[in-house]
C-alpha cells in the first residue's frame, strides 16, 4: 500500500477472509512446530511427564509452550478520541498476525451510559467475522490519583456487567478523584481507591462472578503521575490481578521524521513535570529510550527494581491504537442533537483523500506482546500473561523466542520466562535462548535483523524499605552475544552460577543501529537504547525485544 491510502482490509464492508498476513502469524508458527493439534485448539496441551506426575524436583520444571501474540491497548469510535470500528481494527489485527486483542474504551460519562452495552454487540460482531482470533472486551481505566490502565476479563455471562460495575464505582474521571499531587488534601483518599478498586477486581474473581480478570498499567511514565509507591500499592493489593505495565507505549509512530513536527517523540512522550507528577523521577525519564518506557528501558532503573523484590511485574507493549499514521479516514458529522455525551460513540469514520493526523500503527503492525500458552482460549492467554510466560518486539524483529534456565546437575527444561527455579549456593546453570529470526520482510519492507542478545541479571534482595525507590544498584548487563548475520533458530547457551544471593534475568535485544550507554551509565549498560531527537524518530529503524524474568531462588549449599 502507499502511505497516503487506507489498505482494503480496514474499509468495514471488506471482508477479512482469505486475507495474507504480513509477518508470520503465531498459528503458522504453531502449526509449524507441530502444536496446533486438535489437543491444544481443545485448550488442552500434554505437559512433559516429570511435570505432570512425581515429585517436585528442586529446579522445578515447566510445560511446553506455544506463544500467541496479541495487542491489549485498542481503541475504536467508542472513545470519545479515537475513529475506527471494531471491524476495522480486528481485520487489522488478522492482517498483521495477531491471535489476541483488547478492545480498551476510554472511560468517561458517555461510555458509562451508553458506550459499554452498546460496544458489546460490536464486539461479538468482530468476534464472528474473525473466529481464529481471540477478541476480549475491556477498558482503559482512568486510575484514581494516577493515569492510565488496561482492565479485561474473558468472555462470559458477566464481561460487560464487570466493567460497567467497575467504572461507575472506581473510576477516577467519573468520580472526580483525579488529584495526586504530593501532599494535597485528596491525594491519600484517592491513592486508596485505587487500591480498593483492584482488591474489588480480586474479589469478583474469587467468588467467580467472572472466570478471570487482569489489569496492566498503561504508558506509566508519559505524564509521571504514576509514582513507584502506587504501582507498588496496585500491585500488592492483587498480584494476581494487577499484574504489570507497559513497558513500550503505543503511538510509536509520532515522531517520524517530517510527520508531526520537530518536537515529536515516540509514544507521545512529549510532556514535561507538572504539580502531579512525582517529584522523584528526572527529567530524562519522561522520554522513550529506543521506543520503550524510561521505566523499563533503564537497566537498574524502576522495573528492576521492583523486580529486585522477588515479585513479577510484567511487560507488554500494543497499538493504543487511536489514530493510524498515514490513513486518510476522518471522524464522521454527528447528526444534529447528538454528542458523544448523550450516545456514548462517535459517527463512524468516512473516507477522505487527504491524509489525517496520527501517531500509531495498526494492531500488530509494530508493536506485538508475546504470551506462552499451553492451550488454546481466552483464559489461556490471561493465564499466560499472569504467569509471566511474556516477551515483546517492535517491527516484527523475530519470529520467535524460547527460553530456559536450566541447572547443570539435572536433566530437565528448567523453568521459561516468569519462572522460579530454585538452586544451591554455588551450583552451575545454564540459560538457553533459543532465537528464531525473522524470515520474511516486515509491514514495512524491512528484513529485520537482530543485532545482539544481552543478559541482565539483578539481586534479589527482598520488599524496599522506601517504596519510592526507583533504582536496583546491583542490576546490570552481564553478557551480550553478537548475532550479527545470524539466521534460522539458533540457542546461545549462556552459563550462570548461583552466588549468596537469589536474582533474577532477563533478556533484551535489538538491530543494532541505535544504542549508547545506559541510563545509569556504561558500567550498567554499555550499549543500551537511547532517546532520539524530537522530531526524528523512525520508529522501524530502531527495533528492540525484551523479555520478562526468571528467578533464581538460592538456598543453603
Amino acid at each position: 500500500m502507499t502511505e497516503q491510502q487506507l489498505p482494503a482490509w480496514a474499509d468495514p464492508a471488506v471482508s477479512p477472509a482469505g486475507l495474507d498476513a504480513q509477518g508470520v502469524s503465531r498459528r503458522q508458527l504453531l502449526h509449524r512446530a507441530g502444536l496446533f493439534g486438535a489437543a491444544f485448539a481443545a485448550g488442552s496441551l500434554a505437559t512433559p511427564a516429570a511435570a505432570a506426575s512425581g515429585p517436585r524436583r528442586l529446579g522445578g520444571s515447566d510445560p511446553r509452550l506455544a506463544y500467541l501474540v496479541g495487542d491489549h491497548h485498542i481503541h475504536t469510535v467508542y472513545s470519545h478520541d479515537a475513529k475506527y470500528t471494531f471491524s476495522q481494527l480486528a481485520a487489522a489485527g488478522e492482517k498483521f498476525g495477531l491471535d489476541w486483542m483488547v478492545f480498551t474504551e476510554h472511560s468517561n460519562f458517555g461510555h458509562a451510559q451508553y458506550g459499554a452495552p452498546l460496544e458489546h454487540s460490536e464486539i461479538l460482531k468482530a468476534r464472528k467475522e474473525n473466529p481464529r482470533q481471540l477478541i476480549f472486551q475491556g477498558l482503559e481505566w482512568y486510575i484514581p490519583g494516577a493515569e492510565h490502565c488496561t482492565v479485561f476479563s474473558p468472555p462470559g455471562k458477566h464481561e460487560v456487567d464487570l466493567l460497567t460495575k467497575f467504572e461507575s464505582a472506581y473510576d477516577g474521571k467519573l468520580l472526580g478523584y483525579t488529584e495526586g499531587s504530593a501532599g494535597a488534601t485528596d491525594t491519600a483518599r484517592n491513592e486508596a481507591h485505587a487500591v480498593k478498586a483492584i482488591q474489588w477486581l480480586a474479589e469478583q474473581r474469587r467468588t467467580g462472578y467472572v472466570d478471570d480478570v487482569l489489569v496492566l498499567a498503561n504508558h506509566p511514565m508519559r505524564l509521571g503521575i504514576d509514582s513507584p509507591h502506587e504501582m507498588r500499592n496496585w500491585r500488592d493489593a492483587a498480584p494476581e490481578i494487577m499484574i504489570g505495565m507497559e513497558g513500550a507505549p503505543g503511538a510509536q509512530g509520532a515522531a517520524i521524521p517530517g510527520w508531526r513536527g520537530a518536537t515529536s517523540i515516540r509514544g507521545e512522550y512529549e510532556n514535561k513535570p507538572s504539580a502531579q507528577s512525582w517529584a522523584g523521577y528526572p527529567a530524562d525519564g519522561y522520554l522513550t529510550y529506543g521506543g520503550f518506557d524510561w521505566a523499563t528501558a533503564t537497566v537498574g532503573g524502576l522495573w528492576d527494581s521492583m523486580l529486585a523484590e522477588g515479585s513479577l511485574f510484567s511487560i507488554t507493549t500494543n497499538s493504543d491504537a487511536h489514530r493510524i499514521v498515514f490513513d486518510t479516514w476522518k471522524n464522521g458529522d454527528w447528526p444534529a442533537g447528538q454528542n458523544f455525551d448523550n450516545t456514548g460513540k462517535l459517527p463512524d469514520p468516512v473516507n477522505t483523500d487527504t491524509p489525517q493526523p496520527g501517531s500509531d500503527f495498526w494492531p500488530g503492525q509494530f508493536s506485538r506482546t508475546h504470551v506462552g500458552v499451553t492451550g488454546y482460549g481466552y483464559r489461556a492467554v490471561m493465564q499466560g500473561m499472569r504467569a509471566g510466560r511474556v516477551w515483546l518486539d517492535h517491527g516484527h524483529l523475530l519470529d520467535g523466542l524460547d527460553v530456559r534456565l536450566t541447572r547443570d546437575c539435572e536433566s530437565g527444561r528448567g523453568v521459561t520466562l516468569g519462572g522460579r527455579l530454585r538452586v544451591r549456593r554455588g551450583e552451575k546453570l545454564t540459560l538457553n535462548i533459543t532465537v528464531t529470526s525473522a524470515s520474511r520482510l516486515n509491514p514495512q519492507g524491512i528484513l529485520p535483523e537482530l543485532a545482539h542478545v544481552d543478559v541482565i541479571r539483578g539481586a534479589v534482595r527482598g520488599p524496599v524499605t522506601d517504596r519510592d525507590a526507583w533504582q536496583a544498584p546491583d542490576t546490570k548487563v552481564v553478557k551480550s552475544k553478537d548475532v550479527t548475520g545470524r539466521t534460522g533458530t539458533y540457542t546461545l547457551r549462556v552459563p550462570l552460577t548461583a552466588g549468596d544471593e537469589s536474582f533474577y534475568v532477563r533478556l533484551r535485544g535489538s538491530d543494532g543501529n541505535r544504542h549508547g550507554a545506559g541510563y545509569l551509565g556504561a558500567s550498567i549498560d554499555p550499549h543500551g537504547p537511547i532517546a532520539h531527537e524530537p522530531g526524528n524518530g523512525d520508529p522501524w529503524a530502531d527495533t528492540w525485544f525484551y523479555s520478562n524474568p526468571m528467578f533464581v531462588d538460592v538456598v543453603g549449599g
